[in-house]
């Protein structure tokens, strides 16, 4: 079985980076409005996931988009999370604090923040969308889309244990080891996103993979 699907959305997802933000989020909530946001969240970031997996190409397919050409702009955008993500940044926080302010304004009015800005975009945003859809075409059998899917259910389980131990890893851990543990998953992530950028480049321009062009 292939884990390199499931390693690099753990690294993208990376819902230890988050636990700050959830902790901020649901600053004041009781032991159930927070189990409820846990449960959600972890529920919408394996619907997005499976969604994906499942209807990911034929969305391609509507809008004309060729898959190379998606697995290009997809590595681009993994590439940029990682480097956000080097520089001690969750992977698809945005340099504002709009998404900060939006949560805290729902959690204020008593609203779910769980779906947004929780899943979307801090756990599964456009670069953890992307590597969804581009593994996706890579599957060959049912078995494997039915896989990609069940790793979406191994990302909604690590987000509930990490959001469910929000407190005591905080304690543990602290912001540097959060920090180190952010840039670490930061490394892996640029290392596969050089390699998913690559192979959409060798698909769009083949001379790039031919021996010919090397002395």
């Amino acid at each position: 079985m292939d884990l390199k699907p499931l390693i690099t959305l753990v690294a993208i997802i990376n819902p230890l980076a988050i636990i700050p933000f959830f902790i901020h989020y649901t600053a004041g909530f009781s032991a159930t409005q927070r189990w409820q946001t846990i449960r959600t969240a972890a529920i919408a970031a394996f619907c997005v996931i499976a969604v994906c997996a499942l209807l990911g190409l034929q969305i391609l397919q509507f809008f004309n988009i060729s898959l190379q050409s998606f697995q290009v702009g997809g590595g681009l955008l993994l590439l940029i999370s990682a480097m956000n993500m080097l520089n001690s940044r969750p992977a698809e926080e945005r340099p504002n604090n709009a998404t900060l302010e939006a949560g805290v304004e729902k959690a204020a009015e008593g609203n779910s923040i769980a779906v947004v800005p929780l899943t979307i975009p801090l756990l599964t945003g456009p670069a953890a969308m992307s590597t969804v859809v581009i593994y996706a075409d890579q599957a060959r059998t049912i078995w494997q889309h039915v896989a990609l899917v069940g790793y979406g259910v191994v990302v909604a389980v690590a987000i509930m244990v990490c959001f469910s131990l929000a407190n005591p890893i905080a304690r543990v851990l602290g912001k540097t080891g959060i920090n180190v543990m952010t840039r670490l998953m930061g490394l892996i992530l640029a290392a596969l996103a050089i390699e998913v950028m690559t192979g959409g480049l060798i698909k769009i321009f083949p001379i790039l993979a031919s021996p010919a062009i090397y002395p």
